[in-house]
């Protein structure tokens, strides 16, 4: 086991020079050209960028949470690192840099980092969206030869006479530049080369060879160039303010990252407040030397995981070759165009406005999120984008959690009221208008399906539940989730988060439903179950089918109707399951499957006559065929039982006929000859530990004989051959409450699914 948690025969150092020495050149090559464009995105010095791309790789990898991210200076942070170096000059930047990081440092060692996490992606993105537009259309300015604007409304402004005015030089850097980065990557032979490094490369060539009038970075001094942080003067309050903001925003953009790192590989998993420390310690140490901020950064993180990286040897591997190239050859980033730098900020700019993550919003009514806070930071800025984001994400948030339905209608000679949501005091108008339709002293039947009830709507329900008793009417209050109204009435108190939830009635058997346990209660084992008492018994009877049939009509139908609508063209079912008749076992319980899943078929003992079996019976075939040939299923699964009467039968243990049955009962005598094979299989299998005596035993084999009775019939074993069609065995425990997974050599419980 290496240190990135991969399993592999391969020393550790072995594994650094085959697969992290390889992917840190190639994250070399990308954050090189990246981190000069964002040094110009941010109105910084050129070589703050490649400071921070080393105190990234560095101090951030080596100290990290997380196995592959990379980090360094991000395009999400340039407007407000441009904004504060307009704003106090460059090295207060730095000081500001160096204190967000101080505080980054302290927020990791008291271990809060998955606060961050709480943070709406739908802000963040669009936080991220909103830069990108910003810096695209700063940059188009720079590739168009002229000089960018304050705000991203001027820049819009003033674009069209920039265009007219253009430099055909520049306007050429910048075409080429932006075409190497749209079709390199499609070119299969020349990946290995990153694309924004190629661009640049590219974009440079024809302007030095030809002499083209443009602009050239400018990194005299390199590194010695820099100096270091000094307190910004001013308001402290905004000083402090803007600390806070690069703090939040670094960690916020880290950590989301370091989230998505972890799908990207199989290594292990991330530690967040590690990760976050390493960023303050980034962050500080940036700051000191005179870089930019620092933070996780999504491209490079990418081209890591993608190029193979196991550990983190990789990110601080690219580290050290951005601090050897920029020592030994920062001369030739001196013949990269500035064209050609603002040509690639203005894709990744234009990049960063993911389409990807708008569909994903969509479906979760996010989108006002997004493009509200894309908005703002456009419009106005991006502190206050994101808090317009963050507000609006919060009131949207709150109107789901205050969600309410009140429905009220009549109900033949009674009235049906059904309230369903979070029953609070923003909803009490919405209740008393409804409530205000009943009739005095009418019948009303009221369900209360809500998870949660303030004390201003349980005071509006009791109110005018006692006034409408004392008019004469009647209210049967049914809590279909939670008791709130009766624990409100006990004087009880109830907590949203450890109350457990009441499971509807739908399940349990009529004899266990009220009179006698409450709904959803499961009588001890120690009690006996109540007799379902009948006329034969003396008693009165249990409640029928239309009782049922009633019951389902007022609370489940309306749930389904919308389901079976569709389900009325057609079926289509997945599987065929053949299982016994026996009233305990109800498919689609314990396969937790719904309408239109199984086509069942249930006979005595769930057996399948053998091919040319004797006696004759085409019932189970004719199901068989319907299923496979007709609704196309493609699946066929036998569920035996324990306890089962027809195997209790075939071990010679046929109840006596009663009276009316004088000569005993011939069909079933001739259905179970089907069974024969299974008693023969019986006979000749020796007992195990696995099984429960014979009866277990035999069970379970029967389920195995009728899968290979099934096989007896060529068409269906053909199938099976070709693999068109698939034979499972399931065996349902009914004491335990527990399904196995039944085979030729023995049978294994299902797994239970657990959540949290």
């Amino acid at each position: 086991m290496t240190e990135s948690g991969y399993t592999n025969t391969e020393s550790g150092w072995r594994s650094v020079l085959r697969h992290d020495v390889p992917a840190s050149l190639v994250v070399f090559l990308v954050a090189v050209p990246l981190s000069l464009g964002i040094s110009v995105a941010s109105g910084a010095p050129i070589a703050a960028g490649l400071v921070a791309a080393v105190v990234g790789g560095i101090v951030a990898g080596a100290m990290g949470g997380s196995v592959v991210q990379v980090s360094g200076p991000a395009a999400g942070l340039s407007l407000v690192v441009a904004d504060l170096v307009q704003t106090y000059g460059w090295r207060a930047t730095c000081m500001i840099t160096l204190l967000a990081g101080l505080l980054q440092l302290l927020l990791g060692l008291v271990k809060v980092a998955r606060a961050a996490l709480a943070v709406s992606p739908a802000v963040v993105h669009g936080m991220l969206a909103g830069v990108g537009v910003a810096i695209a259309l700063s940059q188009l300015h720079i590739v168009l030869g002229g000089q960018p604007q304050k705000s991203a409304v001027e820049n819009l402004l003033e674009l069209p006479s920039q265009i007219v005015n253009n430099h055909g030089h520049a306007v050429l850097v910048g075409v080429i530049t932006i075409a190497v980065l749209l079709v390199w990557n499609r070119l299969p032979r020349l990946r290995a080369v990153p694309a924004p490094l190629a661009a640049l490369l590219i974009g440079a060539a024809p302007a030095a060879a030809l002499g083209w009038d443009v602009t050239r970075v400018d990194l005299t001094g390199g590194f010695s160039s820099l100096e270091g942080p000094v307190f910004p003067s001013g308001d402290w309050h905004a000083i402090m303010s803007s600390v806070l903001l690069v703090a939040l925003l670094a960690a916020v953009e880290s950590l989301l990252t370091c989230v998505a790192s972890d799908r990207m590989h199989s290594g292990p998993r991330a530690d967040l407040d590690r990760e976050l420390t390493a960023q303050g310690a980034a962050n500080l140490i940036s700051g000191a030397l005179g870089g930019l901020p620092v933070s996780g950064v999504v491209v490079r993180t990418t081209a890591n995981a993608r190029a193979g990286a196991r550990s983190r040897w990789s990110t601080v591997l690219h580290g050290m070759w951005v601090l050897i190239f920029t020592l030994a050859f920062g001369w030739a980033i001196t013949l990269i165009p500035m064209e050609a730098l603002a040509a690639l900020l203005l894709f990744i700019g234009i990049q960063m406005v993911n389409v990807g993550h708008v569909r994903n919003l969509r479906g979760h009514g996010e989108m006002p999120v997004y493009f509200v806070t894309m908005g703002g930071v456009v419009l106005v800025g991006l502190a206050e984008g994101v808090l317009v984001g963050l507000g609006l994400a919060a009131l949207l948030s709150l109107r789901r959690l205050t969600w309410l339905s009140v429905q009220v209608r009549p109900d033949g000679d009674r009235w049906r009221l059904v309230v369903t949501g979070s029953l609070t005091f923003l909803g009490v108008p919405r209740l008393t208008e409804a409530l205000r339709a009943i009739p005095a002293g009418a019948a009303v039947e009221l369900d209360l399906h809500v998870d949660f009830m303030d004390n201003a709507a349980f005071e509006a329900l009791h109110h005018w539940r006692l006034e409408h008793e004392r008019a004469g009417g009647t209210i049967d209050i049914d809590e279909l989730h939670d008791e709130w109204y009766s624990a409100a009435v006990r004087g009880t108190r109830m907590f949203p988060a450890k109350s457990p939830f009441r499971h509807d009635r739908w399940w349990l058997p009529w004899a266990y439903r009220s009179p006698g346990p409450r709904p959803g209660e499961i009588l001890p084992m120690s009690e006996p179950a109540p007799a379902v008492v009948s006329p034969a018994n003396g008693g009165e009877a249990v409640p029928d089918l239309l009782k049922g049939a009633q019951e389902f009509q007022r609370r489940t139908a309306p749930l389904v109707r919308p389901l079976l609508t569709r389900l009325a063209r057609g079926q289509a079912p997945s599987h065929l399951f053949i299982t016994c008749a026996d009233s305990r076992i109800v498919p689609n319980i314990i396969t937790a499957s719904g309408p239109g899943d199984l086509f069942t078929l249930r006979n005595i003992g769930n057996l399948v006559p053998r091919h040319r079996a004797a006696p004759h019976d085409d019932s189970v075939m004719a199901s068989i065929e319907y299923a496979v040939g007709v609704l196309g299923v493609r699946k066929i699964t036998v569920c035996g039982h324990s306890g089962c009467g027809a195997m209790v039968a075939l071990l010679g243990e046929i109840p006596p006929a009663p009276a009316e049955f004088d000569t005993g009962f011939p069909a079933l005598r001739g259905w179970l000859r089907h069974g024969r094979h299974t008693l023969a299989r019986f006979v000749a299998t020796e007992s195990t530990e696995d099984d429960a005596g014979p009866l277990d035993r035999l069970c379970r084999l029967n389920v195995i004989q009728q899968l290979e009775n099934v096989r007896s019939h060529p068409r269906l074993d053909a199938l099976v051959r070709s693999g068109t069609l698939e034979l499972s065995g399931l065996y349902f425990d009914i004491g335990a409450a527990s399904v196995h997974v039944l085979h030729e050599e023995g049978f294994t419980p299902v797994p239970t699914l657990r959540t949290g």
